[in-house]
Formats: C-alpha cells, sequence, structure tokens
C-alpha cells in the first residue's frame, strides 16, 4: 500500500477545525459572561451559585451529551427524527398550557425553583431532523406544491405555538429555513419576495403611503427588467407611470382641498399599472411578468394594511423595539434606553478596547440583559473593534464549516440537516448583534455559546454535534 493511501486511511474523520472554532467560542462566551456578572468579591471566590459558574456546570453537562451523540449511530438521528418532532411540540404545548411566564413569554418549565428549561430553543433542534427525515424521502421533490405545503406544516407548527408564547424572537428564528430551502431548489424568487416584504412592512411604518408606492412600481419594475432584461421599455413604462401618479396626486390633492383618499390613489394607480404590464406582456408573450403583476397587487394590499397590524396586533414592548430602530423620535430614557446604552458601550470600545474587567458600562450595569440577549456588548467594549472582529470572524468560520459538512454528505438527510443549523446559527449570530448595533429591533434571542442561559447553550451544542456526527459517518464511508 502507498503512503499516500495509508495516509488516507489514517486521517481523523472528525472536523477538527470545526471542533477548535467550537471550542474557542465557548471559551471566549463564558470569559464575558464573568466579565458581565462579576463584582469586586468574584475576582477572589468562585460562586457555584453565580452566572459564570451556573454556565461551567453546563458546559460540564454539555460536554457529556456530546460524547454521548458522537458516540451514537449516525442512523438514530434518522430514526429518531419523526419521535424528537413529535416530542418537541407536546412539549410546547404543554408549556403554553403549564409553563413558567418570563419577561412576558410564557417558554419556559420549572424543573426547580433554581432550574427551568425553555423547551423553545430544543424545538429548533427537532424541527430541523424532522425537515431532514422529510426531505430525505426518495419520492420528495422541492418543485411539488403538495410537497412544499407539507414541508411548511412541519416547519410552522412549533413557531406558532411559540408565537402563543407570546415569544416572537424565538419563532422569527424559524425563517433561517430558507437557507436550506434555497440550497435544495427552491425557487430563487421565494426568499427574494420574503426579504421584500419584510422591507415593505417597516417602510410602511415610517414612510408616507405616496412613497411607498412609488417605492413599490420601483421595485416591482426594476425586478422585471432584471429578470427579462428589456431595461428601455421598463425604464419608460416607469417614468410614465410615476408622472402618471403624481399628475394624479396633484389633480385629486386640487379637487378635494389637500384631502386626497390615500385608497382612491392606490386603486387609480394600480389599475393603471396592472392594464400597462398586461398589454406588455401581450406584446412581448412574457408569461413570467405576470408573477410581477400578482406582486404589485399583493404589494398594493399589503401597504395599507400595515398600520392597522401595527397599531393593533403588534404588542406595545414590540411597537416600541421596531420605532427605536426606523424613527428618530425615540425616548433614550424609556424605549430607547437599551438601544443607546448597547451602542454607548460598544462605541466606547474603540478599536483594541479597555481590557478584560475594565468595561465601565458593562462593569457599572447600564447596559440591561448584559449577560444574555446584550453580551455582545460586553465583547465590544472590553475587546473593541479588533475583539469583535476576532468573535465574528469565528462564527463565519463555524456557519462555513457547517455548510461544507453538508456539501460532503452522499445523501439528502445529512446535507439538509446541516444547512438548517447554518442557518439557524445565522440567524441567530445576525440578530443578536445586529440589534445590539442598533440596526435591528431588540428581539431577545441568544447570541450562541455567549448569552448566559444552560437551554440555549445545550441545545445549540446538540446541534453542533449531531451535525458534527452525521460528518463524521459519511467521512468513515468515504475511507472504506
Amino acid at each position: 500500500m502507498t503512503g499516500r493511501g495509508l495516509n488516507r486511511i489514517q486521517s481523523p474523520t472528525i472536523d477538527w477545525v470545526a471542533i477548535l472554532v467550537y471550542l474557542a467560542l465557548v471559551v471566549i462566551g463564558w470569559f464575558n459572561i464573568f466579565a458581565a456578572v462579576h463584582d469586586d468579591a468574584g475576582l477572589s471566590s468562585f460562586s457555584i451559585s453565580s452566572r459564570y459558574g451556573m454556565q461551567l456546570i453546563w458546559m460540564g453537562i454539555t460536554m457529556c451529551v456530546a460524547v454521548v451523540i458522537m458516540l451514537l449511530d449516525e442512523r438514530f438521528y434518522h430514526m429518531f427524527a419523526y419521535p424528537a418532532y413529535f416530542i418537541g411540540v407536546g412539549v410546547l404545548l404543554l408549556v403554553l398550557i403549564a409553563g413558567k411566564e418570563v419577561n412576558g413569554a410564557k417558554a419556559w418549565i420549572e424543573i426547580s425553583p433554581s432550574l427551568s428549561l425553555q423547551p423553545g430553543e430544543f424545538a429548533k433542534f427537532t424541527t430541523a431532523l424532522a425537515v431532514a427525515r422529510y426531505m430525505s424521502r426518495y419520492s420528495f421533490s422541492i418543485t411539488d406544491f403538495r410537497e412544499l405545503v407539507s414541508l411548511a406544516v412541519i416547519m410552522g407548527i412549533p413557531p406558532i405555538i411559540i408565537v402563543l408564547q407570546k415569544d416572537a424572537g424565538s419563532a422569527l428564528v424559524y425563517t433561517s429555513f430558507l437557507l436550506m430551502l434555497y440550497r435544495e431548489g427552491l425557487n430563487g424568487w421565494v426568499p427574494v419576495f420574503f426579504f421584500a416584504f419584510v422591507a415593505l412592512f417597516f417602510t410602511s411604518i415610517v414612510m408616507e403611503p405616496l412613497t411607498v408606492l412609488i417605492l413599490i412600481i420601483l421595485a416591482c419594475v426594476i425586478g422585471e427588467s432584471v429578470r427579462n432584461g428589456f431595461w428601455k421599455q421598463k425604464i419608460i413604462y416607469l417614468a410614465a407611470l410615476a408622472l402618471a401618479t403624481i399628475i394624479i396626486y396633484f389633480i385629486l390633492s386640487l379637487i378635494t382641498g389637500g384631502q386626497v383618499s390615500v385608497y382612491l390613489i392606490l386603486l387609480i394607480c394600480s389599475i393603471l399599472s396592472l392594464v400597462a404590464v398586461v398589454v406588455y406582456a401581450y406584446r412581448k408573450r412574457l408569461r413570467n411578468v405576470y408573477m410581477f403583476v400578482a406582486l404589485f397587487l399583493v404589494s398594493i394590499i399589503f401597504a395599507p394594511s400595515v398600520d392597522y397590524v401595527f397599531d393593533n396586533i403588534v404588542q406595545p414592548h414590540q411597537r416600541d423595539r421596531i420605532l427605536v430602530v426606523v424613527s428618530d423620535e425615540v425616548d433614550l430614557k424609556k424605549e430607547g434606553y437599551n438601544y443607546n446604552q448597547s451602542l454607548i458601550a460598544i462605541g466606547s470600545g474603540g478599536f483594541a478596547g479597555k481590557g478584560f474587567l475594565q468595561g465601565t458600562q458593562t462593569q457599572f450595569n447600564f447596559v440591561p440583559e448584559q449577560s444574555t440577549d446584550f453580551i455582545f456588548c460586553t465583547v465590544g467594549e472590553e475587546w473593541g473593534f479588533l475583539g469583535s472582529t476576532i468573535v465574528v470572524s469565528l462564527f463565519c468560520i463555524l456557519i462555513l464549516r457547517l455548510m461544507k459538512m453538508g456539501e460532503r454528505q452522499r445523501d439528502p438527510f445529512g446535507r439538509v440537516y446541516c444547512y438548517s443549523v447554518a442557518g439557524i446559527f445565522f440567524m441567530h449570530t445576525a440578530i443578536n448583534i445586529g440589534m445590539t448595533i442598533g440596526i435591528v429591533p431588540v428581539i431577545g434571542i441568544p447570541l450562541p455559546f455567549f448569552s448566559y442561559g444552560g437551554s440555549s447553550f445545550l441545545a445549540f451544542s446538540i446541534l453542533f454535534f449531531v451535525a458534527l456526527r452525521l460528518d463524521a459517518g459519511k467521512r468513515e464511508l468515504m475511507r472504506t
């Protein structure tokens, strides 16, 4: 046997790069929890009852669980997927009935006076397994509408229950499955439309209806132009429609003395747009243009409904959190306090930070929830831009390694699962860091391996190690 062949057989099957990145994040995360909650006495005595002490206990429990995960046969996770999913949904329903309420969300099960678990964190794992099991069926096709509906039901039940628990932040994380679906062949316009409607929601809150209407027209026409490549005709159409909108607006303003009905303008412009695009599509024989017509009409209906949803359905504290990001008229001593203190803490860190345990904003507890949702403020203040870049880079490497694990899989189950985990980690990291630097509303979801909490730490670790085990199993097969 050649030396090259011997080396291939003796090469390790575990992705050690991913392991090292995971351990680095865990260790750095623990030191930041220590920095966020310690007091002067904590420097000379170590208390197991403290948050950093409890996190160490959870780290020890997690390491034991990780060993068990790596020892189990990879086929176990395929067989266990559906039972785990139904158990997860059942526990979520149990929480809804008899759960413990914390910070307005009824999302916890109290094991003892000092120990509570959040089943919603583990439901992401069970849902990822169930989705992977369903999509790995031989007959599954992502282009089959009925299959997509069934898949949507599987992915949709847990977040619906979590929303009923008044924990909308955790429910939002389930949109991360879009990354996996896109990888598996979902039409690329689906996630584009999803994020477009999210942008439309926030735009409709802060802009005048006429401005929103023009933006909708712009988005639809530019989108159609990109898809079909007929720029000249689209620009003429856009200019004509925009001009017609402005003329109609001013004519109605003169007739009504400034009391213009927004809905009347929307109706007239949508009819003009529909007629123009249908005529254009008929002449050019373009079928896919009707998709943009549908999108435009849905947007026209959606935009005026945002105010009603925002005022009557969105909870008051959620409205405040959204307005903090999208509006300049925010009281920094009330609803904008968290946002303002977070920016001060991160900004004060400068390039290299103030040093370990030297952060004034975190040491004097100016930043609320600084060991959980706002743990990244400690990173920014004590380690500065340099330390924050290192932490973000580690998360990026971990997510990329998970995606690489997915690409190494020979069967859809492992690939779908690894990409689902990558999406979950990406969503948590992006939202958590985004809300601490003021570009995302405060949602209240943990930063993986950094935020204090046994449920989240254990759940994230289980997600990671099962992906690692599936990857190791396939690499073992590749060696034989």
